[in-house]
């Protein structure tokens, strides 16, 4: 459509515009020259020093997120799934090809390399200027301090300006429901990573700065300035509150700790609101306005997400696998579309109040329209005590299991299936992605009629899965769905080929006749309802509808409060209004604003669903008694017409004391769109990575999917 292709080309001008702000930023030009001309028009009474920061590094920002919300809704509207383009595909290839493969910054390809180089230049060039701009400008000098003592005091100030740069950036990873990240090829499990990269060097940044004001004033003997809570300019106090959060958080969100201790990762983190808080304090209102658009949509994104938690969702069953795998089964409304690969955050009361963890979607939304399923490998003590209590009393009807979600999240497109061939290589519970990829295309066949014109239209198929024990063969009964009767046949247009690896067992350790899937039914309860979308039907619409009109409300609220409130007491007896309590108010009317604006759209919005959420109805499904999985090495004994989803075990081969030759497998790969995906241990992602880097990947589109944060 032309009105897409001319939104995109309006949204990249915007933020160019937006980057050269930055830039420019820094600069005498802009101190000198620019400030003094825009002061003129936009230092009114409505917004005083305000006005400049919200015009020129909010303001974009603010109509990229919400004209972006049209852009995917109309984009949505317009997709035709499933159509090939290799062509474009091959062009762009390379721009996704891992370039470094490092245990300390993962997988890195192309594209983030040359941002990476852009932003550490921007960083390097911001300080450069505003150290030079100082230097040659006018120092800050206190009573009885040497010229070197200013000096390094403002270097130690530049350094905190600097990290004020990671921070317009830092939240627009973690905002769940964005609009910015999609329009860009982005989620936000795919971009943690930046959050992340952002994270520790603003850490780093803020550390330096404050160490480096603690020694300027013990050098010039102003030691007590650490405990000055200024009423006119920025609160040391408050300060040093955010970085004394800020360094717990910072430190137990390394590696070793979030993977070993993750509830202290997770607990720790969670003081992120006083962190900003402080953080705020400290800065100002006129830089929280250079940093406000990710807060503000962040925001948004998690009050959303609160108001979703609050309803309990409807689960229907629980499939129970040997290898300590569990599928749950949640009633959902037709209405809530996902793409494969999403995700979707659960928490568990009975097991923990405050704990959410995000598990893989292995559903399909087209294929099961009425139902969404996750899947849960037991490695931690919260999926442990989860398993324990469903196995305690499976394959009979339980009570009600109170869960509430947030969710899904996942990518806003499906291009990732236009390749001619997807090669997807997977490790242990690595597999659960690829499991909706599946379902889905299976689906799609199901649809065409089996005729030779139609069998080129799906990707031919391949997917790798190493597990360490014949117990672990039992996750492939989770590539169809609970749904379908064991007598379902794969379409025969459909070209799938599954070569599993069992790495320490040399032959089948199961009992054949064992029942290796357990389910467990729950009772119906009134208290429960399907898991519909937040915002109901077209809900990035109603999303850019919220982001529009919560800004606008908080212009509006900031020019009411300072022309009327804040301006009179400025130049009444007074004096000049506290520096503290102005940021106070702007962080308000942040909150204030979204609040009212969210929850306004949320509950009408629910309102005009209810009636259809009604419509939704319970599927019975019998239970399974035996699974694909023991099957696989006594086809020949039991006899096919026996065999339950006889085609998904004909179309798989099993290598029992072998690991895959990852190597091997991809140099086999011919064609010149193949799409290679990979989802696993971080060593298995990275010796993928290296052989589509090399010379082998020429005709290799590598993507890493990971939920390993």
């Amino acid at each position: 459509m032309v009105i897409l292709k001319v939104l995109k080309m309006v949204f990249l001008l915007v933020f160019l515009g937006w980057l050269l702000i930055w830039i420019m930023l820094p600069t005498k030009t802009y101190k000198y020259k620019w400030t003094s001309n825009l002061k003129v028009k936009l230092h009114s009474t409505y917004f005083k020093g305000q006005g400049i920061n919200l015009l020129l590094l909010t303001f974009p920002i603010m109509f990229i997120a919400a004209f972006g919300c049209v852009y995917l809704h109309l984009q949505k509207k317009s997709e035709k799934p499933y159509t090939k383009s290799a062509s474009k595909t091959g062009r762009l290839a390379f721009l996704r090809r891992p370039v470094l493969v490092m245990p300390t910054l993962g997988i890195v390809t192309l594209t983030e390399l040359a941002f990476v180089a852009m932003f550490i230049a921007l960083l390097i060039w911001s300080l450069a200027n505003y150290i030079y701009v100082s230097y040659t400008g006018h120092l800050h000098m206190d009573k009885g301090v040497e010229v070197w003592h200013a000096k390094f005091r403002s270097v130690s100030l530049r350094l905190g300006y600097i990290g004020n740069i990671c921070w317009a950036f830092l939240f627009f990873p973690v905002t769940r429901g964005s609009s910015i990240l999609p329009l860009v090829g982005l989620t936000s499990e795919s971009s943690i990573k930046y959050h992340i990269w952002l994270g520790h060097i603003s850490n780093l940044l803020f550390l330096l700065h404050t160490i480096g004001f603690i020694i300027y004033w013990g050098i010039t003997h102003q030691m007590s300035q650490m405990l000055e809570w200024s009423s006119s300019w920025v609160s040391n106090v408050a300060g040093e509150i955010a970085m004394v959060f800020a360094v717990a958080m910072w430190i137990t969100s390394f590696r070793p700790i979030r993977k070993k201790r993750f509830e202290v990762f997770f607990y720790t983190h969670q003081l992120y609101a006083i962190y900003i808080i402080f953080y705020v304090l400290h800065v100002g209102a006129a830089y929280f306005c250079m940093i406000i658009p990710g807060i503000f949509l962040f925001v948004i994104d998690r009050h959303l997400r609160f108001l979703q938690s609050r309803q309990r969702a409807r689960l229907l069953a629980a499939r129970l696998l040997p290898s300590g795998t569990i599928e749950l089964n949640f009633a959902k409304s037709p209405e809530v579309k996902y793409n494969p690969t999403s995700v979707m955050f659960i928490n568990i009361p009975s097991i923990s109040k405050l704990q959410w963890h995000p598990f893989t979607v292995t559903s399909s939304s087209n294929m099961e329209p009425d139902q969404l399923s996750v899947a849960i490998k037991c490695q931690g003590s919260w999926s442990h005590r989860l398993f324990q209590s469903l196995s305690s009393s499976s394959s009979s009807s339980l009570e009600r299991l109170e869960v509430s979600v947030e969710g899904p999240y996942g990518p806003a497109s499906s291009q990732f299936l236009r390749h001619e061939t997807l090669v997807m290589l997977s490790g242990g519970s690595g597999i659960a992605p690829f499991i909706s990829i599946i379902r889905e295309i299976i689906h799609e066949a199901n649809l065409q009629q089996p005729d030779t014109t139609a069998s080129s239209k799906f990707p031919r198929m391949l997917l790798v899965c190493a597990f360490k024990t014949s117990a672990d063969l039992a996750i492939l009964d989770l590539l169809l769905p609970l749904s379908l009767p064991p007598t379902f046949h794969l379409p025969p247009q459909l070209h799938l080929q599954i070569e599993a690896y069992v790495t320490q067992d040399h032959g089948l350790q199961l009992d054949p006749s064992h029942k290796l899937i357990q389910t467990a039914w729950f009772k119906p309860d009134p208290l429960d309802s399907p898991i519909t979308p937040i915002l109901g039907s077209n809900s990035w619409l109603w999303l850019g509808a919220i982001i529009a009109s919560s800004f606008a409300m908080f212009l509006l609220l900031l020019g009411i409060v300072t022309r009327y409130y804040i301006h009179p007491i400025e130049h009444g007896k007074d004096g000049p209004y506290h520096f503290s309590y102005w940021t106070l108010w702007e962080m308000f009317l942040t909150c204030a604003c979204v609040f009212v604006a969210t929850s306004g759209i949320f509950l009408w919005r629910k309102k005009g669903g209810a009636v259809e959420g009604w419509q939704v109805k319970s599927m019975e499904i019998p239970t399974p008694t035996v699974s694909p999985g023991s099957w696989f090495s006594n086809v020949e004994e039991r006899g096919a017409e026996s065999i339950p989803h006889q085609s998904l075990v004909e179309a798989t081969n099993v290598h029992y004391g072998a690991r895959p030759d990852l190597r091997k497998i991809l140099s086999e790969c011919k064609g010149p769109d193949t799409g290679v995906f990979v989802c696993g241990p971080r060593k298995m992602r990275h010796e993928v990575a290296n052989v589509c880097g090399s010379g082998l990947g020429e005709n290799l589109n590598f993507e890493s999917i990971s939920f390993n944060w």
